[in-house]
């Protein structure tokens, strides 16, 4: 299914713009198209998996003006530059500044959608992240303190033994806390654990408590 995903198309040029949104209609992808950056500025909302292509050289603001207005912004949106001009050195700044890719004018289509298929895969895998980085969060709001530092032992590879030790309390102690981490992390193992750990955002926990 294609309907949830947008392109977003920013170009003075109107015929590129009008060949792109029929490229993409015809491969059944949703285009939104603007005459220039601040168009696209003021009309772009954050409404599913998406991404950007957008001319370098416009009147106004350029595309690695807009890039840096993103950035400002703090909008994380897949951006693919197009230029008629070959120039590297553009390239290399855009790139730097997080364009996922550079493509030349004329371009060939089937490249041009491969480009965008990719940034789309790309942006999907990001918000897939980021919502496995909040429920983990609200999972792991349900630990106390004590278990979750049981929980962060035991990512670390300690054996209960060795938990027991460190935090002056029985291993019986340790296997009921562990096995209480277990349960509200909805985890069968400690390799699920492991994964959990690893696709948590960081969250700031104290010793004391």
């Amino acid at each position: 299914m294609t309907e949830d995903r947008i392109v977003y198309i920013v170009d003075d040029d109107a015929a590129v713009r009008d060949s792109l949104v029929w490229l993409l209609g015809s491969v059944g992808l949703r285009a939104l198209s603007f005459g220039s950056a601040a168009e696209f500025l003021e009309g772009y909302e954050d409404i599913g998996t998406c991404c950007l292509v957008s001319d370098v050289r416009m009147p106004g603001m350029s595309g690695l003006e807009l890039q840096k207005a993103l950035n400002a912004r703090g909008i994380q949106i897949p951006l693919i530059l197009m230029t008629a001009f070959g120039d590297v050195s553009t390239a290399v700044k855009a790139m730097k500044a997080g364009a996922v890719d550079f493509i030349e004018k004329p371009f060939n289509n089937q490249n041009m959608l491969d480009l965008i298929n990719s940034a789309l895969q790309a942006d999907a895998a990001r918000r897939k992240s980021k919502e496995v980085a909040v429920e983990n969060a609200q999972l792991l709001a349900r630990l106390t303190p004590q278990e979750h530092r049981v929980f962060e032992r035991v990512v670390a590879g300690l054996a209960n033994r060795e938990i027991g030790i460190e935090m002056d309390i029985s291993v019986k102690t340790v296997e009921v806390h562990r096995a209480r981490v277990m349960r509200k992390l909805e985890a069968n193992s400690v390799a699920e654990l492991v994964r959990f750990h690893l696709h948590s955002a960081p969250l700031s926990t104290t010793e004391g408590g």
